[in-house]
């Protein structure tokens, strides 16, 4: 009997990879059932997942079964040993319960390393030359505002801290270099094939007292939420700007909202929230800042990235005993 793959989520880009990676070695059902409580019961003997090996875990899969959380691990089959999360940020598995189980946890590193750059720039160019709120002007039939020049820089010749030079904060290096701009950056080691450019800063308030821009691009972990707080914004030069499209609680929010009242933050670009879909409506009283509704990585090309990553995750622990993907908890 071939393996059973559980494909929990929507498939929109790869479902010819389906077939082509999976069909061949493995037995592939989808999700169906309406909540949590028929997905737990469908993994006991007789149920429609009893056997499962290996999961394909989508984004969309919450609006019925909820994150994988350690309640919903915990009443998984025995059979599982291979969770395939299809995105880089894996927050939303429990992974320690996940490693007491047994049960591998695989994501997509590098499938959206581009994107989320891009969306980076994006954010970095809109606050720092004020374009979101000049466009808002013109769709008002305003034309540009006055107050904006003022307010905007160029971007050359700008010091831009990366708070986590994995592939994500590294291909952003890499695109903002270009302007030029002074990169520096801070990770939890020195980062052995960064470019020459990239000036590593042990200490992070040092390097945030040089920084016009800082740009966040830390998983989040228990130890990260919060690590962006009073402090550490406290320490970047009067009028800078905050870039987030890590994750939303990475940031202290009310921290950086007190930080834009009293002006040491001239802006903000967020792609991330901590309570998504629901915005700070605090944030919306700030004329000055870009903000996106999680775009990072919404473009077809990195959505089929991701997903024959996530496939070529299961189908390589299926025929070798292990993908290529492990998240950093294993390691």
């Amino acid at each position: 009997m071939a393996p059973r793959v559980l494909i929990c989520g929507d498939i929109v880009w790869a479902l010819d990879d389906v077939k082509e990676l999976l069909g061949p070695v493995s037995e592939v059902i989808h999700l169906d059932s309406k909540n949590r409580k028929e997905f737990l019961d469908d993994f006991k003997p007789g149920g429609k997942y009893h056997g499962v090996v290996a999961i394909f875990r989508e984004i969309t899969s919450v609006q019925f079964i909820g994150i994988f959380d350690k309640e919903l691990i915990d009443g998984i089959g025995e059979s599982v040993r291979w969770i395939a999360h299809n995105g880089a940020g894996y927050d939303q598995v429990d992974v320690q319960a996940c490693k007491a189980r047994g049960i591998f946890v695989s994501n997509t590193p590098g499938a959206v390393d581009d994107a989320t750059a891009t969306t980076a720039l994006y954010l970095l160019l809109s606050t720092i030359r004020q374009f979101a709120i000049s466009e808002r002007s013109l769709r008002d039939l305003k034309w540009k505002p006055p107050e904006v020049a003022p307010r905007a820089h160029d971007l050359t010749g700008r010091t831009v801290a990366i708070l986590g030079l994995g592939g994500i904060g590294l291909r952003f290096a890499e695109l903002i270099h270009a302007f030029p701009v002074r990169v520096i950056y801070h990770s939890r080691r020195k980062v052995q094939n960064a470019p020459e450019y990239c000036e590593y800063f042990e200490n992070v308030e040092e390097m945030l007292s040089q920084a016009d821009v800082l740009s966040v691009h830390v998983p989040l972990r228990p130890e990260t939420v919060g690590l962006v707080g009073e402090k550490w914004i406290r320490a970047l030069k009067p009028g800078g700007i905050i870039i987030n499209t890590a994750r939303g609680k990475v940031i202290d929010e009310e921290a950086m909202i007190r930080a834009l009242e009293d002006g040491h933050l001239a802006s903000v670009g967020l792609d991330v929230f901590p309570n998504e879909p629901e915005v700070n409506p605090k944030l919306l009283e700030f004329p000055y800042v870009t903000l996106l509704p999680h775009m990072g990585t919404q473009t077809r090309d990195t959505e089929r990235k991701m997903e024959v990553r996530a496939l070529t995750n299961i189908r390589d622990f299926l025929t070798v005993g292990k993908g290529k993907d492990l998240v950093a908890e294993y390691s």
